[in-house]
């Protein structure tokens, strides 16, 4: 298997702040890694798109710092007469403000037809890969006192709690089955909330042998505080020195894809009109969690998503295409967890199964159980609580008609409660008339 030789490159060296990763700053075009010849396209790039700006506008959209990188990049393309200044704005140099010449845009248009790309400026793949196995050392581990803390707001069982303990410290793989209703798309997400309050960097795109994978997702990524100034010391970077803006703190990700999931959704996405690359999924859940919901009723075959990723799951490396055939190598810091309602036996063979290192059925709940849902359910949503007419829901609904719990019913029968209140004026509650109404209207004869 091919391996770009950028993906085992050495990498630049990085800074580490308090005890974890943070980029390093860059001084000179030398410390981002990219030609001088390519951030000068970007450059015209983003002129040709924007118009009339400064140079500290045009370093601002690069992602660079003016200074030493930005003015340089601007001045090589002046003396070409590729840009010229029209007008200044302010004081210095990065005051003046800059627009793109005849020849300028005869080569921004060269530019443009290899890659339409022009936003922040990309990090080689070395470093990235450097910088996911460094924060990937970052993880706090959980005991049951901090796991029960960090769960409060679900009621799981002890045996059931006991399982998902040691399944978040591995950081690797979850499969959550068991029947519809019971939460395990909730328990995924709490996991997430509890093992992903930390932050990370990640950068806006990656440049791999010259081509542009966009990395960061608005919708997938949020945002986290950054304040970071790279502290000084022995083989360090000058102290008070602002980190390498090409990166972004985020709160380590949760991506969730259900049924949109496709066997291409899994490498990498190449845009034909815009020539540039879109990372997959479980790139941008690196350092975090990628829940597979909903596992089997995707557009690809169950056995097709797996084997996709019997590799990476068990070596923690993932390889991804170019266009061009090439493999390039990142890690696989992800911990992916699959949650279905069907039968394990039907979705994947013991070969696989093996490789999912924590399997954790998620049964339908006990009455005590049950009884404790209601009560949070019903306090939450404004619900007056009976203990008498939810013993009478238990009887008349379950027990009579053999119909099993599920965890989901308590929120659904109150939001049931809550129509019917709100089209009948009066104070929503669990009365055996609005139970009555509330069951005939949510539970059906299958």
């Amino acid at each position: 298997m091919a391996v770009s030789s950028s993906a085992i490159a050495r990498p630049s060296d990085a800074a580490i702040t308090v005890g974890r990763f943070v980029p390093a700053p860059i001084t000179r075009i030398e410390d981002t890694g990219l030609s001088a010849l390519w951030l000068q396209d970007l450059a015209l790039k983003i002129l040709y798109f924007q118009g009339y700006l400064t140079g500290f506008r045009v370093a601002e959209l690069m992602c660079l710092p003016f200074t030493g990188v930005g003015d340089q990049i601007l001045e090589a393309l002046k003396r070409e007469k590729l840009i010229e200044v029209k007008s200044q704005v302010g004081i210095g140099e990065g005051a003046y403000q800059y627009a793109i010449t005849g020849m300028g845009m005869l080569r921004a248009r060269e530019a443009l037809d290899r890659s339409q790309y022009a936003g922040p400026a990309p990090v080689p793949v070395a470093d990235y890969n450097a910088a996911i196995r460094k924060q990937a050392r970052g993880r706090s581990t959980f005991h049951p006192r901090t796991m029960r803390q960090a769960l409060t707001a679900l009621v799981l069982s002890d045996r059931t709690m006991a399982r998902i303990g040691p399944a978040v410290n591995s950081g690797t793989s979850i499969f959550l089955y068991g029947p519809p209703g019971n939460g395990k798309t909730t328990i995924a997400r709490a996991i997430g909330e509890t093992i992903l309050r930390e932050d990370m960097y990640i950068p806006y795109a990656l440049d791999i042998e010259g081509h542009v994978v966009k990395l960061y997702d608005s919708v997938n990524h949020s945002l986290a505080p950054d304040e970071d100034m790279v502290s000084g010391g022995a083989g360090q970077p000058a102290r008070g020195l602002r980190r390498d803006p090409r990166w972004i703190r985020i709160r380590r990700p949760f991506i969730m894809v259900g049924g949109e999931l496709t066997l291409a959704g899994l490498d990498l996405v190449f845009n034909d009109v815009l020539r540039y690359y879109e990372a997959p999924f479980q790139a941008k859940a690196n350092g975090g969690i990628l829940l597979i919901d909903d596992f089997g009723r995707q557009q690809v075959r169950p056995r097709d998503l797996l084997n996709r990723w019997i590799i990476p799951l068990e070596n923690r490396i993932d390889y991804l295409t170019l266009h061009t055939g090439q493999k390039i190598e990142i890690p696989f810091d992800v911990m992916v967890v699959f949650s279905t309602n069907l039968p394990p036996k039907d979705l994947v063979d013991e070969a696989f199964l093996r490789r999912l290192r924590h399997k954790i059925h998620i049964g339908d709940p006990t009455f005590e159980e049950y009884r404790e849902i209601f009560r949070r359910v019903t306090a939450a949503k404004g619900v007056a609580y009976s203990e008498d007419d939810l013993a009478y829901l238990l009887q008349e609904y379950y027990i009579k008609n053999n119909r099993k719990l599920r965890a989901s019913h308590p929120r659904d029968l109150c939001d049931q409660i809550l129509d019917i209140a709100r089209y009948m004026s009066v104070e929503p509650a669990m009365t055996r008339d609005l139970l009555d109404r509330a069951a005939s209207s949510f539970f059906v004869d299958i």
